[in-house]
């Protein structure tokens, strides 16, 4: 991914955040961005996850990204498993690989009883560790963290060190911020300092002067080492055993060659593993995350558990204990998912945060109340599917305000990261258009049952096939034009929610009111037919409501990643 010129500021005449970034992030590359709080650190990181877009300059070649935000809240309506499989088909994953995918990975922070339950009942660091799993369960080529390792124990904070050390081992790259300096201190290939509204390279991590790891490991006679080693580790051979080799590398390298090893093919076996002490001698142990490293020699991993079908293979836990090590490099490649596939896959989570939500219970009941006070059994039809119609446009813009606002921030930004912010505000769109187009399929089909096929005067009788088409397309007419309206009512084009209401309800009037509105011209065309037992079907209207509808979801679903 490369950035030219890149800057991004909030607000029209808003302050630089950051102005005139160069940047170049090659594969296989753990970078670090380091400044003092308030200096943009995370402006930056979103707009490298491309949850936001830049005010100026080009930022091209971003691969597939997963983003794990600074707060992650727990007010979503589903399971742990539940929304960690939501967000794997989001990621482009089919369902039953999301499912194992999110098992695997909750099982590996400690959090695998949690998996049934329900995230608002979730502790701060449990919910931590589904935000980093959602992130990870996708392997993405782009993985961005944003003090990531706030809230976690100290076991997870070093599954998640293992975690990044694997994406990197398989040619990812991984960017983030952690306000720990030691946070996988000698292991960043990169690292940039943020001060002044633009980057600067940084001085040399200081832990490369930590204790050293001496590997053990043999292989085949004359069998090249996996290229590409990070840390770059000493290697000596011996003469008398052509295929042992003895690898010395910096502690925080140890766990991303130990996986380079293993993982290779043919793998090496590991046959010792023990910690050096540092270059440079300090007084007392070292300590990470508050945990004392222990100087003595650590047996070499061994074989899988017993009884197993296929043995694992195992590296060093972070107390010194083996843990199984995923076999992530045989997995199929994943297929190169279509817009229309990830469009689709984030309806369907939208879709199901509202439902679980029952916020949709306050605009179904707004519109079964305005039907039940408006339509008797008995009456006109024409003249009952007009006002059926007509009910269903602010029903449908309060649709639309719902999944627009309904997820919180920091999940909204997640999803963003995985499909674009311009993406994710079209699903919300399409969402809440799709609610209102299927409540108004079921109220044209009550009016139909309970009213008489006749004109106003019940002199003439009126066709029911044409009728009930022509009250069908009015009603989706109505729903377009309402979605429109409560598209420009809510983010990112209005964000006070006072406001918003305000606007919402002034523009549901003034769009059945306005002479020139195709709500009203179908509404109208339906109500007059009535008149003489005629049917008009609005097909113009319901061509002028869709071009609206375009026109409005088009540039507010653009603008979505510039005015968050």
């Amino acid at each position: 991914m490369i950035l030219r010129g890149v800057g991004r500021r909030y607000g029209l005449r808003g302050p630089w955040v950051l102005r005139g970034l160069d940047l170049e992030l090659p594969a296989r590359t753990l970078l670090r961005i380091e400044g003092a709080n308030g200096v943009g650190k995370s402006t930056l990181l979103r707009l490298l996850a491309g949850v936001d877009a830049p005010t100026e300059g080009r930022l091209t070649d971003r691969p597939r990204t997963a983003y794990v935000p600074e707060r992650f809240p727990a007010a979503l309506p589903f399971t742990a498993a539940g929304y960690l499989v939501h967000m794997g088909r989001v990621h482009g994953l089919p369902t039953a690989e999301a499912a194992v995918r999110a098992q695997e990975w909750l099982a590996r922070f400690g959090a695998a009883g949690h998996a049934r339950t329900p995230l608002a009942e979730l502790s701060k660091g449990t919910s931590q560790k589904v935000a980093v799993a959602q992130a990870l369960l996708a392997e993405p080529d782009l993985l961005v963290l944003d003090e990531a390792w706030t809230g976690l124990d100290a076991a997870a904070r070093g599954e998640l060190d293992r975690a990044v050390a694997e994406r990197v081992a398989e040619g990812a790259t991984v960017v983030f911020v952690d306000h720990d300096p030691r946070r996988l201190a000698g292991a960043a290939g990169l690292a940039y300092r943020l001060e002044g509204r633009t980057l600067t390279p940084a001085a040399d991590s200081p832990g490369d002067t930590g204790p050293r790891v001496r590997i053990e490991a043999t292989g085949r006679p004359s069998a090249a080492l996996p290229p590409g080693l990070p840390g770059a580790p000493v290697v000596e051979r011996d003469a008398g055993s052509p295929g042992a080799v003895r690898l010395t590398t910096t502690a925080a390298h140890s766990d991303t060659v130990l996986h380079a090893l293993l993982t290779a093919r043919p793998a090496w076996h590991v046959t010792g593993l023990s910690q050096l002490p540092a270059p440079v001698p300090a007084p007392g142990p070292l300590a990470t995350d508050g945990a004392a490293v222990d100087p003595m020699p650590r047996p070499a991993p061994g074989p899988g558990p017993a009884g197993t079908a296929a043995p694992v293979p195992e590296r060093p836990g972070p107390a010194g204990t083996a843990a199984p090590v995923p076999e992530t490099a045989s997995r199929p490649a994943r297929a190169v998912r279509s817009p229309v596939g990830a469009t689709t896959a984030v309806i369907r989570y939208q879709a199901a945060t509202l439902a679980r939500s029952q916020r949709w219970l306050a605009p179904l009941l707004l519109y079964t109340a305005v039907l039940g006070i408006g339509v008797r059994a008995g009456q006109p039809l024409l003249d009952s599917l007009g006002y059926a119609a007509a009910a269903l446009l602010p029903a449908a813009a309060w649709f639309v305000r719902l999944c627009v606002t309904q997820e919180p921030l920091a999940a909204r930004t997640v999803t963003a990261s995985a499909v674009g912010p311009s993406r994710a505000h079209l699903a919300s769109l399409l969402t809440g258009l799709g609610c209102a187009l299927a409540l108004g399929a079921v109220g044209a089909g009550i009016v139909l049952l309970i009213s008489e096929p006749v004109s106003t005067d019940h002199t003439v009788a009126v066709p029911l096939l044409p009728a009930a088409l022509a009250g069908l397309l009015a009603a989706w007419c109505s729903a377009l034009l309402g979605a429109a309206v409560g598209a420009l009512c809510a983010r990112p084009v209005l964000h006070r929610h006072g406001w918003s209401l305000a606007a919402t309800v002034s523009g549901a009037l003034l769009a059945l009111v306005t002479d020139g509105s195709p709500a009203k011209a179908a509404v109208t065309g339906l109500v007059s037919g009535s008149l003489t037992g005629t049917v008009r079907v609005p097909l113009l209207p319901l061509a002028g409501a869709f071009a609206i509808a375009v026109a409005v979801a088009v540039p507010t679903s653009r603008i979505a990643a510039l005015r968050e």
